[in-house]
């Protein structure tokens, strides 16, 4: 059994459905007269006053002149013939041909010097919330004179009749530019198609169609008024001060920023992001060494995208004045040679016109031998203050010494007075028994020993 085919669609949806899925208005070239020949710059072109006739009537060309309808009727007369050949045609040269026999008018035809447009590949954006759309593309060479640029905006899957905008061309951007207005209360999240189409009498070309947001398109003009400062007593640190553009009005929406800088002989930059005031403080900067700042600004929420970068900024962060004496003029100062003796630098005042020839600093190598090291004082002062205590605890052991030695010369031993018999001592022995080394004896009370230390701290 069949199945029974699908109940109709409602009018109302194939509209929706056709203007939804429409790619974009046709696009095609200018509509021509009968008697327009279209020529390209740089090419060749022929015209034929007549197809047949007599071969002994002499034709005569005559062209009119850029503006000849507003002055009288001015013309140029060109080559006769029945056949007239434009080389290497130029925009210029576009205008109308007649042709005459005997003073009669044959034939009229207008030459229209133009080429296809180049295809349209559009960007849109809004320099702020309460500004209206801007839709541009640059072109690679200047379009023809009579070419024209058209856009359409319309709201997407909606069946309603687009809106149409005239493109202005701008010689010195050599870009079209295309005003959208937006209507107060719009809706920022509601997506719209944008169609665009360049025609003129040598052919149409039509861009792609883009699907846009009044949110995804904001792109803020750059910041003004860039400055970078130095802070005092801060070797390291630059101030840079920024102000809102003059399209973006700060009462009712905020930016956030993006800071980028480096030192003149880098290439590379450091960026900052997520800055909500109008100033930053560097942290980092080299010491001495001027820097290159630039900043760019996006909606605060992150809608739309960055800007372009401001114009670049430069500044040097505080130098101490104290830093700065060695170039206030000419100083002396020693250096090593490689030889161990000291160089002397000069100033180059001292040496006329040789300091003139690119030398910028003389040397001359100093007779005087290399200064004493500091470490060379202190083994010397160390080594002194060493042997002056060894000296003292010497004397003061001496003094105990003899001090002892005194007491017992002063006491009287017993039989004092008395002659003691002090027998002979017997014969040495011959010197043969005599051996080569004494065994050793114990030291004597009271003798000085200067190799034991321990000596120097006993209590004894």
């Amino acid at each position: 059994m069949a199945r029974p085919p699908p109940p109709p669609l409602p009018a109302a949806l194939l509209l929706l459905a056709a203007a939804a899925a429409a790619p974009g208005r046709p696009c095609g070239p200018a509509g021509l007269s009968w008697d327009t020949v279209l020529g390209r710059p740089g090419g060749n072109v022929t015209l034929t006053c007549r197809d047949e006739g007599s071969v002994n009537a002499t034709v005569s060309w005559q062209v009119e002149e850029p503006g000849a309808a507003a002055v009288g009727g001015r013309s140029r007369r060109l080559a006769e013939g029945n056949v007239l050949l434009l080389r290497r045609l130029r925009y210029e040269d576009s205008g109308r041909y007649s042709c005459y026999v005997g003073g009669r008018l044959l034939r009229s035809l207008r030459l229209l010097v133009e080429e296809p447009p180049e295809t349209p590949r559009v960007s849109c954006y809004r320099r702020s919330h309460d500004k209206d759309v801007l839709c541009e593309w640059p072109l690679r060479a200047k379009p023809s004179p009579g070419t024209r640029a058209m856009l359409w905006v319309k709201r997407r899957f909606a069946a309603e009749n687009a809106t149409e905008q005239r493109c202005r061309y701008f010689s010195k951007a050599r870009k079209f530019v295309c005003r959208v207005k937006v209507p107060p209360g719009a809706d920022d999240t509601k997506p719209l198609v944008v169609s665009t189409c360049v025609n003129n009498g040598a052919g149409g070309s039509a861009g792609e169609d883009r699907i846009i947001t009044l949110s995804s398109v904001l792109k803020p003009d750059p910041p003004l008024n860039v400055t970078v400062e130095a802070l005092e007593k801060a070797p390291q640190w630059l101030r840079v001060n920024w102000s809102y553009p003059s399209s973006w009005d700060p009462r009712f929406y905020w930016l956030r920023f993006q800071v980028r800088y480096r030192p003149e002989p880098a290439q590379t930059f450091t960026e900052v992001d997520q800055v909500m005031t109008t100033w930053l403080d560097i942290r980092d900067a080299w010491r001495g060494t001027r820097h290159v700042v630039q900043v760019r600004a996006q909606e605060e929420f992150g809608h739309g995208a960055w800007s372009e970068w401001s114009r670049e900024a430069v500044g040097t962060p505080w130098t101490d004045p104290r830093d700065l004496t060695s170039e206030m003029g000419p100083f002396t100062s020693q250096f090593p040679m490689e030889d161990g003796t000291y160089g002397v630098t000069l100033p180059p005042e001292l040496f006329g016109e040789d300091a003139a020839d690119g030398a910028g600093v003389a040397v001359v190598e100093a007779s005087t031998r290399s200064m004493a090291s500091p470490y060379a004082f202190l083994v010397a002062g160390g080594s002194l203050l060493l042997g002056i205590t060894l000296f003292l605890g010497i004397m003061v052991r001496y003094r105990q010494t003899w001090r002892t030695g005194g007491q017992q010369r002063g006491a009287k031993p017993e039989g004092e007075g008395q002659h003691v018999l002090v027998p002979l001592s017997p014969p040495s022995p011959p010197l043969s028994e005599t051996p080569l080394l004494l065994p050793p004896s114990p030291p004597a009370a009271g003798a000085l020993h200067v190799t034991n230390l321990d000596y120097f701290f006993s209590g004894q």
